[in-house]
C-alpha cells in the first residue's frame, strides 16, 4: 500500500468511527400549526415539567398566566409556593415571526436587557387540545418541558399521551417529574 492509499484508508476508517459515534443530530421540535392567543390566554397549572435552575425553589402550587396586550406582546406572570410563602415572576412574551403564534419567547429579564437575544427563552407549544384545556410546551434544544393543564390535576391517560408525545419529538421524558398540585 503506497502512503497515498494508507492516508485514505485511515482517513476513511476514522469517518466510519466518528459516524459510529457522534451524536445523531434530531429533527427540530414540531410545533402546532397555529394558536389562538386569546384563548390561549388565562391560568395554567403545571402538570410536570423537565427541572430547571429558574423553578428550583418550586415546592408546589405553580401557574403560569397570560394576557394579550395591546401592542400585540403577552404579559406573563409565573407563580409558585416555595418554603418562604409565595414566589412570583413577571415577563413577557413575543410571537416569533411566522409560527402562526405556536413559537414564542419569554423575558423575565428587564425591559432594558431585551435587546440582548439570550435574555429571551424559547416557548414552544408542541401540543394543544381543541378546548385548550392541556398543553405541551418545550424549547427546540429540549432543555425544557412542560406539561400544563386548565385544571390542577389531569387524568393518567392524559399524562401519558403528553409524555409519549414529547418523548417522540425526542425529550428526554426520563427526566420529567410531576408538579405537586
Amino acid at each position: 500500500m503506497n502512503k497515498l492509499q494508507q492516508v485514505l484508508a485511515t482517513t476513511l476508517v476514522s469517518m466510519a468511527l466518528l459516524g459510529a459515534v457522534a451524536p445523531v443530530s434530531a429533527q427540530e421540535v414540531k410545533t402546532v400549526s397555529s394558536v389562538d392567543l386569546k384563548r390561549y390566554a388565562g391560568k395554567w397549572y403545571e402538570i410536570a415539567k423537565i427541572p430547571n435552575n429558574f423553578q428550583k425553589k418550586c415546592l408546589s402550587s405553580t401557574t403560569a398566566e397570560y394576557a394579550p396586550r395591546e401592542d400585540g406582546q403577552i404579559d406573563v406572570r409565573n407563580r409558585c409556593k416555595t418554603a418562604d410563602g409565595i414566589d412570583e415572576a413577571q415577563g413577557v412574551a413575543k410571537v416569533v415571526p411566522g409560527s402562526n403564534n405556536s413559537k414564542l419567547q419569554v423575558r423575565f429579564a428587564p425591559a432594558w436587557l431585551s435587546w440582548i437575544p439570550m435574555v429571551w427563552g424559547d416557548y414552544w407549544i408542541m401540543e394543544l387540545d381543541d378546548q385548550y384545556s392541556l398543553v405541551t410546551v418545550g424549547s427546540p434544544s429540549r432543555e425544557y418541558l412542560w406539561v400544563l393543564s386548565r385544571t390542577p390535576t389531569i387524568s393518567e391517560e392524559q399524562y401519558e399521551t403528553a409524555i409519549n408525545n414529547a418523548t417522540k419529538q425526542g425529550f428526554d421524558t426520563s427526566r420529567v417529574v410531576k408538579s405537586k398540585p
